[in-house]
C-alpha cells in the first residue's frame, strides 16, 4: 500500500472513518497577489490576519515556500504548468503558452480531463500586459475582476496601469497620466474586486455543494497588489507611527550591479519620486506605503475568511482540499528595493499553507518547497496519475510529506530572474543563497552572488569567493540543473 494511502486509513480509522482509495477530494486553490508571508501564522508581528491565521491552526504551513520566479505572470504559469521558467523560456508578459505548448495541460485542466467541474474566479492566470486567460482549463468561462481599480466618483479617466491590466497596447497606455499608489474611502469591501470576488466564490460554492461532480474552484484575489485600494476600515486598523521602518535600505555589500533594482513597477504611481541608489524614500512615503500593504492584508484576509467560513458551514471543508498560496514574495524598502522582480529572499519566498481533510493537527514546517510542486501534490492527493504532458512537470509531489514530515523532499530550491540581457539563477538552501548571473546565449564567465542567512532574510553583503565551501557545493547543484531556455518571442497581440 503507498505509504500516503496508509498514513490516511490508519487516521480516518481512529476518527472512526471508513477510509476508500476510491474516495474523491474537491480542490480550493486560493492565489494572492503580491503577497509575501505578511500573515501572523507566519511569524509577522505587525500583520492583523485572524482569518487566515485561525485556519492555518489545522494546516501544513510552509514556512520556506519560493517562487520560481518573482514576477506574476511567470509565477502563475510555474504553479499552473508545473514548469519552470527555465525549462519553458516563458519568463515575461506577452507570451501565450499555447503558442509553444498547444496541447500542453494545466493544472486545472488535468482535474477537468478526469471529470471534475474546473473554474476559475478573479485573478488566476495573469490577465493584462498582452497576457490572457486559457479557455481551456476551465469547464465554465472565467469570471473575471479589476486589479487595479480605484473606488473615488471623481475617478473619472483611465490610468496608465488601469489600461494594461485591460490588455490595451503599451503604446497608447503610456499616453496616459499615471493613479495614485493608495486610495483611503470609506466604502465597503465589494467597492473593490476582492469583495466581489469572495461573494462570487461563496456563492459558486452553494451552487457546487450539491453538485454530482468533484470540483477543482481557483478563486484569486489582488490585494495586497498595488495600488493599495482598500476601504478605510483596514487603514484604521495600524497605527502609521507604530510600523516598522526597514533597516537597511542600501544594496547588499558587493552585490552584481545587475542584481540591483530601482523604481520599476513602483514608479508608476504618482506619488512616487525617481529612487537613486544614494536616497532611498522618505521616511514618511515608506512609512504610508507600508501602512497601504498591511491594510491590503487585512482587507484580503477578511474575504478569504469569508469564504473559508462558508466552506465550513457548508460541509464542504470535510471533503475538500485547500491550499493557500501567495504568487511571490514582496519587498517593502528593504535595500531600498520595492515590490518583485530580483532574485533575493524576500522577493522569492512565499506564503503556502495547505489544508486536507484527513489532517487532525496542523503543524508549521520549515521544509523547503517550489511553487512547481503543487502540480504533482494535489495531482497525488487526489489520486490523479500525471500524464504525458508537451510541457516540462518540474514539481515533486508532497503528498506524502503531508503526513510523515519526517523525511524532506528537497534539500533545495531553484529560481530565476532575467535582467538587462543576463538570466539570473539561484539556488537557495536552508542557509545560503547562490546566484549565477550569465547570458543564455553567450558563452561567459557568470557573475556570482552569495549570501548566508543565520543573521536575517535580508541580504547585507555578498560573500561570494571561488573558495568558499557552500559556493562549491552550490554550484555543483546549480550546474547539475537543465540548461535554461532562451525567453520566447512575445505573442502577436490578441484580437
Amino acid at each position: 500500500m503507498h505509504l500516503r494511502t496508509y498514513i490516511l486509513a490508519l487516521l480516518l480509522a481512529a476518527a472512526g472513518c471508513c477510509w476508500s482509495q476510491e474516495k474523491t477530494y474537491n480542490v480550493l486553490l486560493i492565489l494572492v497577489d503580491d503577497l509575501r508571508p505578511a500573515l501572523g501564522t507566519f511569524g509577522d508581528k505587525t500583520a492583523i490576519s485572524p482569518n487566515v491565521d485561525r485556519w492555518a491552526n489545522d494546516a501544513i504551513v510552509f514556512e520556506r515556500a519560493y517562487a520560481n520566479q518573482a514576477v506574476c505572470v511567470a509565477s502563475r504559469y510555474n504553479l499552473l504548468l508545473g514548469s519552470r521558467s527555465t525549462s519553458t523560456g516563458l519568463y515575461d508578459f506577452g507570451r501565450a503558452f499555447r503558442q509553444f505548448y498547444p496541447a500542453a495541460v494545466t493544472l486545472p485542466q488535468l482535474f477537468k480531463n478526469q471529470g471534475f467541474y474546473a473554474a476559475a474566479i478573479g485573478k488566476v492566470f495573469h490577465v493584462g500586459h498582452n497576457t490572457y486567460n486559457d479557455a481551456q482549463s476551465w469547464s465554465v468561462p472565467h469570471w473575471h475582476d479589476k486589479v487595479i481599480e480605484y473606488a473615488d466618483s471623481n475617478h473619472k479617466t483611465e490610468t496608465r496601469e488601469e489600461a494594461l491590466f485591460a490588455n490595451k497596447t503599451w503604446g497608447y497606455a503610456n499616453s496616459l497620466e499615471k493613479g495614485s499608489a493608495w486610495e483611503r474611502l470609506d466604502v465597503e469591501d465589494e467597492a473593490y474586486a476582492d469583495g466581489r470576488v469572495a461573494k462570487e466564490a461563496i456563492a459558486r460554492l452553494t451552487t457546487l455543494k450539491d453538485n454530482q461532480k468533484p470540483f477543482f474552484l481557483a478563486v484569486g484575489f489582488a490585494r495586497p497588489h498595488l495600488p493599495f485600494t482598500v476601504p478605510k476600515k483596514y487603514w484604521d486598523l495600524y497605527d502609521p507611527s507604530k510600523l516598522s521602518l526597514p533597516i537597511t535600505q542600501t544594496s547588499p555589500i558587493n552585490a552584481a550591479p545587475v542584481a540591483i533594482k530601482r523604481d520599476g513597477e513602483i514608479a508608476q504611481y504618482t506619488e512616487i519620486p525617481q529612487a537613486s541608489e544614494s536616497s532611498p524614500f522618505p521616511e514618511a512615503l515608506t512609512r504610508k506605503l507600508i501602512h497601504g500593504y498591511y491594510a491590503g492584508v487585512s482587507y484580503v484576509d477578511v474575504q478569504i475568511g469569508k469564504v473559508l467560513q462558508h466552506l465550513k458551514e457548508s460541509g464542504l471543508d470535510e471533503n475538500t482540499i485547500v491550499v493557500l498560496w501567495g504568487d511571490h514574495g514582496y519587498l517593502l524598502g528593504e535595500m531600498g528595493m520595492w515590490t518583485k522582480h530580483v532574485n533575493y529572499e524576500l522577493a522569492n519566498r512565499i506564503p503556502l499553507i495547505i489544508r486536507h481533510p484527513a489532517l487532525k493537527k496542523g503543524m508549521h514546517t520549515k521544509a523547503l518547497i517550489e511553487t512547481v510542486d503543487i502540480y504533482p501534490t494535489l495531482a497525488d492527493l487526489a489520486g490523479i496519475q500525471l500524464p504525458q504532458t508537451p510541457q516540462p512537470l518540474d514539481g515533486l509531489s508532497y503528498a506524502d510529506f503531508l503526513f510523515d514530515s519526517r523525511n524532506p523532499v528537497r534539500k533545495s530550491v531553484y529560481h530565476c530572474f532575467p535582467r538587462d540581457g543576463k538570466l539570473g539563477r539561484a539556488i537557495r538552501s536552508q542557509d545560503y543563497r547562490l546566484i549565477s548571473w550569465q547570458s543564455i546565449e553567450k558563452n561567459e564567465e557568470p557573475i556570482y552572488e552569495l549570501y548566508a542567512y543565520k543573521d536575517g532574510l535580508v541580504e547585507t553583503r555578498n560573500i561570494w569567493n571561488k573558495d568558499h565551501p557552500e559556493f562549491i557545493r552550490l554550484k555543483r547543484v546549480l550546474d547539475g540543473m537543465p540548461q535554461p531556455l532562451p525567453a520566447r518571442p512575445e505573442s502577436k497581440r490578441e484580437k
